[in-house]
């Protein structure tokens, strides 16, 4: 395809638009400026929460809607009427809740603008030292009766707790959506987002097509993880990082440059500029 016929460039955050040191370059800034600037949607397609996502929205300009929570959510960063959003069931969240505090497993528990925890923990320390997001530290008993829960957290940094994760993940699995997820920023953690079943950057980018009245032909799509896998392999263009995971870079149509030499700008300027 042409590029002129592209309508939607969807980009990942953590190891595609941010590098190491968690900043959008300015060789990223300016070719996404450029194709904002040629009519081209932009939106972002993460795993992050839409709080840890609000100042590169704000840094770009970016009007328009995003996919959020591993696609739990595609909205504006207003939140104002969602295009798609699926919580997790209420009685699941109350097993979760239970099973984990049973086994001294620390989960994390977020709606779309709150997150939940029964202790403070390094995670909890992260969102508040570099997002700015403080979360509820407290019993969770009764959270499934109080919030929506878009979407629980495992944080990994040692071998205890990824044995703890691995016990979840079983005792979970087909009730739930695992994806794993990262950070350049933190390198040797593993995050684990927990949705409801069937959740991914795929599904959510066909609700985000549909809402723009275009199709997944015109899409351009670039990321770096094995959760995006499903995006790049929906997506008519599908761009993997030079960093990227292996597993990615083999369903990827194009492989750019990596992310600390400005592999998103590389790409832009080869397919859209």
């Amino acid at each position: 395809m042409k590029s002129d016929n592209y309508k939607l460039l969807v980009v990942d955050i953590d190891g595609t638009l941010i590098n190491k040191e968690g900043n959008i370059s300015e060789e990223n800034r300016q070719a996404l400026a450029m194709v904002m600037d040629s009519g081209m949607h932009v939106s972002l397609c993460t795993g992050r929460s839409v709080k840890s996502c609000l100042s590169y929205i704000d840094q770009l300009s970016l009007d328009s809607c995003h996919v959020f929570f591993d696609g739990a959510l595609v909205s504006r960063a207003d939140l104002i009427e969602p295009v798609y959003m699926q919580t997790i069931d209420s009685a699941m969240v109350r097993q979760m809740v239970e099973f984990a505090r049973a086994r001294d497993i620390e989960l994390e528990f977020a709606s779309v603008n709150r997150y939940f925890s029964e202790h403070e923990t390094w995670s909890t320390d992260i969102k508040r030292q570099y997002f700015n997001i403080d979360t509820v530290i407290g019993d969770l008993t009764g959270l499934w009766e109080r919030e929506n829960i878009i979407r629980a957290d495992l944080c990994i940094t040692n071998e205890e707790q990824e044995a703890k994760a691995a016990v979840i993940i079983d005792h979970f699995s087909g009730k739930l959506q695992f994806t794993q997820a990262h950070s350049p920023r933190f390198p040797g953690v593993n995050f684990i987002n927990i949705t409801a079943p069937g959740m991914s950057k795929g599904k959510a980018l066909k609700a985000l097509t549909k809402h723009l009245g275009i199709t997944l032909d015109e899409v351009v799509a670039v990321g770096d993880w094995i959760n995006d896998i499903p995006l790049l392999t929906a997506a008519g263009l599908g761009i993997a990082m030079g960093n990227a995971h292996e597993e990615l870079k083999k369903v990827a149509d194009h492989i750019t440059l990596d992310v600390e030499e400005h592999g998103l700008a590389a790409a832009i300027r080869k397919f859209l500029l």
